[in-house]
């Protein structure tokens, strides 16, 4: 398994990480991880590799954009120090194109999140042991639906700074993709974007195949 023993792994995303985690730090009792596909990833590699005593920290914030991760990542990412760090962004920089198609200072441009987690990322590399980044995600098959296109850009830029920083890709919509072969999106998130426990499991699924989990 590729992530080191006595790791610390942020994970920092928008809502979909965040799912009720404690403020401002993610972590300890009581829910305080949250209870989505950080939760899942926590419990599955402390009851799969007890030894390794990985240390999860979840830093997801609802709504949050690149733009926004910027802003928070001096103490929210490296203040911290992680020695891993995963990343999930992107869906609120494309949905608010078309949930919010009149506030276009709320719409991050495909330019700018591209650029954005490329200076952020440069700044954090350096430091860390590894790093996953995980490609955002509209659950919805039509690949000609106009979201979704949309949504499939972003994940290329995610793909391509992933190359650039030798990182883990986590192709979380290809993991959904697999999934609606089978199943109506309904039946992974409402909105298709808020995953089900379902959803959150595809998710946790495909970042532990990513770094290598033995799954027996």
């Amino acid at each position: 398994m590729n992530i080191h023993p006595n790791s610390k792994l942020v994970m920092i995303g928008d809502s979909i990480t965040d799912c009720g985690r404690a403020k401002p730090v993610g972590e300890g009792l009581f829910g305080a991880i949250g209870t989505g596909y950080v939760s899942l990833v926590d419990g599955l590699l402390a009851a799969r590799y007890p030894a390794h005593r990985i240390r999860v920290v979840n830093m997801g914030l609802s709504g949050n954009t690149a733009r926004d991760l910027k802003a928070r990542w001096q103490p929210d990412v490296l203040n911290l120090k992680p020695d891993w760090l995963s990343v999930c962004i992107g869906i609120n920089d494309v949905w608010r194109h078309f949930d919010s198609p009149l506030q276009v200072e709320q719409q991050v441009s495909l330019d700018e999140y591209a650029q954005t987690l490329d200076e952020l990322l440069r700044v954090v590399r350096p430091s860390l042991k590894g790093l996953v980044l995980m490609t955002p995600y509209f659950i919805e098959p039509n690949r000609a639906d106009a979201m979704r296109k949309m949504m499939d850009q972003y994940g290329s830029a995610m793909r391509q700074l992933a190359e650039k920083y030798e990182a883990v890709m986590v192709d979380t919509q290809a993991a959904f993709d697999a999934v609606l072969a089978h199943q109506h999106p309904m039946t992974l998130a409402w909105d298709r974007v808020h995953p089900t426990h379902v959803g959150h499991m595809v998710m946790a699924r495909a970042f532990l195949q990513a770094v290598g989990y033995a799954w027996q």
